[in-house]
């Protein structure tokens, strides 16, 4: 099926690692022209020149931290100043800084999080949507997570991700009448498909053992009802249809769980 998205204008934040890495190829496989912003210029790069080869009418990378305010702002303005507007924003950038309600003391964390996760989703989309409304129409989806519906070590970071989820849904309920779309996409648990996936910067940068054992990982697939894990691309394919204003065009203010089935939104 063709999406309608060969030339569109795409903004992917946290674009270069991971799941934000698969977001990108999805769309380069569309035609589409992307902007990639993340805070690891030479991981982003990387990306940009995959992004290429798999088809993408043209890439752009814009460096810098979501957590500084303006940011967000500058990013969207990067890609009108390039391309002439925005069709597409994917709010992906994303911390995660594990630890127990209970015991976790590190308020400077807290506050990390919340800037990256949710502040900066906020930004961006104040400032895609100006541009959105001048055209109108576009589409919004913020990559939220399992941990949303609550899970353990992750209360601060599932608080910032269900804060995404309800800030999707106002932007659905007050712009709809603009012809702007805004859904949520919740992924499971994403393990990088190689070291080349992931940059120094990234959550993942220092080796998945880091973040989850094998006995982990193998614990939450048992937990999940298809018994496999999600991949980059499995986020990127719902992403990308769910951006789609021909395939997609009457959903918005939806949460779609891609995760096997470990939750049920």
């Amino acid at each position: 099926m063709d999406l309608g998205l060969a030339d569109a204008r795409v903004l992917v934040t946290g674009g270069a690692s991971n799941i934000g890495r698969g977001i990108v190829h999805g769309f380069a496989a569309e035609g589409a022209r992307i902007l990639i912003c993340d805070r690891d210029g030479d991981q982003a790069v990387k990306v940009a020149d995959e992004a290429l080869a798999r088809g993408a009418a043209a890439v752009e990378v814009f460096r810098t931290d979501l957590s500084v305010e303006g940011a967000g702002q500058d990013a969207v303005a990067a890609v009108v100043d390039a391309w002439g507007g925005i069709e597409v924003l994917v709010n992906n950038a994303g911390l995660s800084i594990p630890g127990f309600v209970a015991s976790d003391a590190d308020r400077a964390g807290w506050q990390k999080m919340v800037e990256v996760n949710l502040f900066a989703a906020v930004e961006c989309s104040q400032a895609a949507i100006a541009s959105m409304r001048e055209a109108g129409s576009g589409s919004l989806v913020f990559i939220s997570s399992d941990a949303a519906f609550g899970e353990i070590r992750q209360g601060v970071y599932g608080t910032t991700k269900a804060g995404l989820i309800a800030l999707a849904r106002t932007v659905a309920k007050e712009h709809g009448r603009h012809g702007i779309r805004s859904n949520v996409v919740c992924p499971g648990l994403v393990l990088p498909e190689s070291p080349d996936a992931v940059g120094s910067m990234s959550l993942w940068g220092d080796g998945q053992d880091t973040v989850f054992t094998d006995e982990q990982v193998e614990a939450v697939r048992r937990s999940i009802p298809l018994h496999r894990l999600t991949l980059a691309e499995d986020i990127a394919n719902a992403v990308v249809w769910t951006s789609s204003a021909r395939a997609a065009r009457q959903v918005t203010g939806q949460v779609l769980a891609v995760s096997g089935g470990y939750s049920m939104p």
